[in-house]
């Protein structure tokens, strides 16, 4: 599969001067050229160094393929792939694109993938399809053939090849549904770490620059943060599920002087009580059974830096006492030893209730409390935090865009006006986290790149309709910027919806279940509340 360069037929690589074709109103394209499309392969770059003409499987496919360009990616030092680009112009082949790859590894198909694809989604920018594309599966790893049929067979209409020695260039026969049969597979990475991602665990690196935030309320509490994480005190952080209290226990953690040591966290609610001493201070071998070997407790684990005990309202009194021993004397003993051992920890500790009335009702021991409650901060449900929740809902679908982008036909949301009000009308009782749950659940729901109010509607998990609405206006907290007629339209909102569902969406109906004189009324609250 060797030619030379007066063998090609010279009309093969005449580029004409191209035109740009788009019709009245719609987005404009360069017209498609003729596009081969490869990895450089090992193959390839020694046929070149021979210099007998075109030839190895990216040469011989040009040698008799008619292309109008070449796009190569590569993976090979840069004087390598100089050079052989050099040997294709030298051989009539119009100047190559390269695009250079920093692989960790040939055979990395995360990152064979992102660049293969990001090549892809680039050239049906520039010309609006594929269809003139020709991918070569044979040069390069089989790991890089894989990603391309998986590609090609998912995302684009471009033509597949493959050559060898002995049949030359030809289509490849794929005798299987390449989609049906992996592109679950494909799927279920990237669903594993989104669902992982649900539970919202801040990063291990957290700073305080990764908590969002312009309101004074949250200033407040950040200001605070900040000067506690210079003291070596016990923090105690209160607030709603969801308000963000690790993110403020790993920040403080970051920015003190145990920043290089261990951060340790420790669920206390999910705890076993008959197991709670051992998970605290270890245990030695045959201390109990099941204890098959010595283990180290928490306050090992943390030593010389910070254990951060999650919903520490969650401890049995009796393992309160022990943990207060602990904090008073700096030491611990393991379940079955007869020694005490010197601990060197910083305290944070957080919890969704509020620890100074479960102290009054008896479920909390007061001289731990104030043992922790040195340095406190009371985090603010997102409902008070004012101005703060359209800032968060777009650093969140940053986020999700973020996460998602590798994902097989996945396209990059925004919001549409109507899912903004929506954003902005919810009460959030999840706080951040419902709030970066629902956005996952509208970019799921979207089909094109914007989120719909219908996406959002669907998305919001509103509270059931056998609360009462007095439960989700009257027992607000009143905070500065309150304002008593967006109450009053979430429970308009709430009858509205509820009466046009039993009504099966009969406007009259829906007037006579809410009392209202007709049609005309429930019409002029739709629109008023822009319910879809």
């Amino acid at each position: 599969m060797s030619l030379n360069a007066a063998q090609i037929r010279p009309q093969i690589f005449q580029q004409p001067n191209r035109k740009i074709s788009c019709g009245l109103g719609e987005k404009c394209y360069a017209v498609s050229m003729r596009t081969l499309l490869a990895w450089i392969g090992n193959a390839d770059l020694n046929s070149s160094r021979n210099d007998e003409g075109l030839a190895g499987p990216i040469g011989g496919a040009l040698a008799v393929g008619d292309y109008e360009q070449v796009i190569l990616l590569a993976n090979y030092k840069d004087e390598d792939v100089k050079a052989y680009s050099e040997w294709l112009v030298r051989n009539g082949v119009p100047q190559p694109k390269i695009e250079k790859a920093k692989l960790s590894s040939p055979t990395n198909f995360r990152e064979i993938y992102q660049l293969a694809k990001r090549v892809l989604d680039d050239f049906a920018a520039q010309y609006g399809s594929t269809d003139q594309l020709t991918i070569h599966l044979s040069p390069g790893t089989p790991a890089m053939a894989a990603v391309w049929i998986i590609l090609a067979r998912t995302r684009t209409t471009a033509r597949l090849i493959q050559s060898s020695p002995e049949e030359g260039v030809k289509e490849p026969d794929i005798p299987f549904d390449i989609a049906a049969e992996f592109i679950p597979d494909l799927f279920s990475a990237h669903d594993k770490r989104r669902l992982e991602e649900s539970g919202e665990k801040p990063p291990e690196a957290a700073s305080f620059y990764d908590i969002n935030y312009r309101s004074a309320e949250m200033e407040r509490r950040v200001r605070d943060a900040k000067k506690a994480a210079l003291r070596n005190l016990p923090v105690l952080i209160e607030g709603e599920t969801g308000t963000g209290k690790e993110l403020f226990a790993r920040a403080i953690h970051n920015s003190s002087p145990r920043r290089s040591a261990t951060f340790h966290v420790v669920n206390c609610g999910a705890i076993p009580s008959e197991l709670v001493e051992s998970e605290f201070f270890g245990h030695t071998k045959g201390a109990f059974t099941g204890a098959l070997k010595e283990r180290k407790g928490a306050f090992e684990a943390a030593n010389g830096g910070t254990l951060f005990l999650d919903e520490i309202g969650e401890l049995p009194l009796a393992a309160q006492v022990k943990l207060l021993r602990a904090l008073q004397e700096g030491e611990i003993t393991p379940v079955g030893g007869d020694k005490s051992r010197k601990v060197d920890v910083r305290i944070i500790a957080a919890t969704n209730r509020n620890l100074m009335s479960e102290v009054v009702e008896g479920n909390f021991r007061e001289d731990l409390y104030y043992r922790l409650a040195i340095a406190t901060l009371d985090l603010p449900p997102l409902r008070e935090r004012e101005g703060d929740i359209w800032l968060l809902a777009e650093r969140l679908l940053e986020q999700v865009n973020r996460s998602a982008r590798e994902e097989p036909g996945y396209r990059q949301k925004k919001f549409s006006a109507s899912a903004k009000k929506l954003v902005l009308e919810h009460s959030w009782p999840g706080n951040v986290r419902e709030l970066l749950n629902t956005i996952k659940r509208a970019t799921l729901f979207a089909d094109g790149d914007e989120i719909s109010g219908d996406d959002m509607r669907r998305a919001i998990r509103n509270v059931p309709s056998s609360a009462s609405p007095s439960d989700i206006v009257l027992n607000q907290e009143l905070y500065e910027g309150f304002k008593l007629d967006d109450k009053i339209d979430q429970v308009r909102r709430h009858y509205l919806e509820r009466a046009l569902e039993k009504a099966g969406e009969n406007k009259a109906k829906a007037a006579k279940l809410l009392g209202l004189k007709n049609a005309q009324n429930v019409t002029y609250w739709l629109e008023k509340l822009n319910i879809a």
